[in-house]
């Protein structure tokens, strides 16, 4: 069976060639390797918080960027704002009949928006917005809960990081075509 679908896959290459794709990174019009050292000439500035810390920090390792802004190309800023929105809500009725509502979810949306600037002349080559949604739960531990969102707002800025990386990479290949 695994040699029927070797020689299927084989002969639909040729359909792919004629769709129209093609990789991002395999980008005719730049030499081999091209895209990986304008996505590593780009220096990534600090994002305040520890949200901001850990997104730059994936950003640095996607683009296998420097640490320091010295002979960088390109000045990568990035805005972070988080918002936070309570979306459940629990009542109970105590047995004194007191009733106690608490907040028992929360759905934090993160907004980066970013400028990939040139050092030369200090206006931005472009520009872009990314957004992600995080959920978590809210716990009888305080911590537990801290934690939790803590995580959940790590992913959102990782995969926000993914975006803004392939949205660069995008931008170069467009102008390798000019």
């Amino acid at each position: 069976m695994t040699k029927a679908r070797a020689l299927l896959a084989v002969l639909a290459l040729p359909l792919l060639a004629g769709c129209g794709f093609r990789p991002l990174y395999a980008t005719p019009d730049m030499p081999k390797g091209a895209m990986q050292a304008k996505l590593r000439s780009i220096y990534v500035e600090p994002i305040p918080e520890k949200t901001g810390y850990q997104m730059r920090t994936r950003l640095i390792d996607l683009i296998d960027g420097q640490g320091e802004a010295r002979g960088a190309s390109y000045y990568l800023r990035v805005n972070l704002t988080i918002h936070a929105e309570a979306i459940g809500v629990q009542s109970q009725t105590t047995a004194s009949g007191i009733t106690q509502t608490a907040i028992t979810r929360y759905n934090d949306t993160l907004k980066a928006e970013y400028e990939l600037i040139d050092p030369a002349t200090g206006n931005p080559v472009t520009k872009g917005v990314e957004t992600g949604l995080t959920a978590y739960n809210v716990l009888s531990s305080p911590y537990a809960t801290l934690a939790n969102q803590q995580d959940a707002d790590r992913r959102a800025a990782e995969d926000i990081a993914d975006r803004i990386r392939i949205n660069l990479a995008v931008y170069f290949a467009e102008q390798a075509k000019k």
